[in-house]
């Protein structure tokens, strides 16, 4: 009985994708073509997937292929929807905390905001210095823009093919449209697989042949102080406090759990704005805590830079930076082979 009413709860939102996606596949909604290399980069989950370090991961992967090259994104929860050309001096409020990510940690990367990317990717082509190539983060669902490569990312921990739709699951897609990506990649593997789990994604999954499957891994680094006053004594502190503002957080909380006792988490919603108050509360904790170390994400460090806090507080404040890596042999090499 529950099914039966999840399904007719879903329908209209199920109906309505496929009425969009019916459009733009007749050409009666139009998507505009570049004369510039168009990556896309997205999901059909609502976040959770690694979008902006595999973002960053194509950019580095990239610039021996390209240069310059630019990224334009929507730069969720920013206030306005101005098309925005990003320095390392924005604000993240003005630009978004990932796209901000992304200029402070590439400043030579055109970098730019805009909730129609079509004008995002106009403004960047107007410049003396013209893209090589554009890579549009988040451009699945954003059919406006035809890419040259559309890159999907599905979570090892929560495939597709075991969700549902919103608001039941985290599905913000049809997990058939999966069929108009030319390149999968299975994010946060556990390590490397073998023959017949490649084969058995790929089922699953429900690729055809022309379709190319990767697989990733997040590789944790070494943290790194928030602000200048950082101390590094506090890395060897056995007690952490934990702030994080992102869609999954999960594999941070395994990692630090091998070395911290984490006493505090703060669990935010992702892309959380951070404010004054939640300032005060850190004090709070830190004064109840004052060996703990303070660990929060990249994209949170953007964020929290922005807010005054105490020196006490900064001298504990350090961020988890992470890199991804291509699970395989050869696979990163076939992966731009193919960009």
């Amino acid at each position: 009985m529950n099914f039966f009413i999840d399904k007719v709860l879903l329908f209209p939102y199920y109906i309505t994708l496929k009425i969009r996606h019916s459009l733009y596949n007749k050409g009666v909604l139009k998507s505009k073509t570049f004369n510039v290399p168009v990556i896309s980069v997205g999901n059909i989950t609502v976040g959770g997937t690694g979008k902006t370090p595999h973002t960053e991961l194509i950019i580095k992967l990239l610039q021996g292929k390209a240069s310059p090259i630019a990224v334009v994104s929507r730069g969720y929860g920013r206030r306005g929807n101005k098309v925005v050309e990003l320095d390392c001096e924005t604000s993240a409020r003005i630009g978004g905390d990932e796209p901000l990510q992304i200029k402070r940690k590439f400043p030579r990367v055109d970098v730019c905001v805009a909730k129609k990317r079509a004008d995002g990717i106009d403004l960047l082509l107007s410049k003396e210095r013209k893209p090589e190539a554009i890579i549009l983060d988040d451009g699945f669902q954003h059919r406006a823009v035809t890419p040259s490569k559309s890159i999907v990312l599905v979570d090892f921990n929560r495939p597709i093919f075991k969700d549902n739709l919103l608001p039941f699951g985290r599905l913000r897609d049809l997990p058939s449209e999966i069929k108009r990506a030319d390149i999968v990649i299975v994010t946060k593997c556990p390590g490397e697989l073998d023959l017949w789990e490649i084969e058995q994604w790929r089922k699953s999954l429900k690729l055809n042949a022309e379709q190319n499957l990767f697989f990733t891994k997040i590789e944790h680094k070494e943290l790194k102080a928030l602000f200048s006053e950082g101390d590094n004594h506090y890395l060897y502190s056995k007690e952490a406090i934990l702030c994080t503002g992102v869609a999954n957080d999960t594999p941070l909380v395994y990692h630090l759990c091998d070395t911290y006792n984490i006493k505090v988490h703060k669990q935010f919603g992702d892309h959380h704005r951070y404010r004054k108050s939640d300032i005060k509360k850190f004090e709070k904790i830190s004064r109840k805590y004052p060996r703990a170390i303070f660990i929060t994400t990249e994209k949170d460090a953007v964020k929290l830079r922005e807010l005054s806090m105490s020196d006490s507080l900064k001298k504990k404040f350090f961020f988890a930076p992470m890199e991804i890596l291509f699970s395989g042999n050869g696979e990163e090499k076939r992966f731009v082979e193919l960009l």
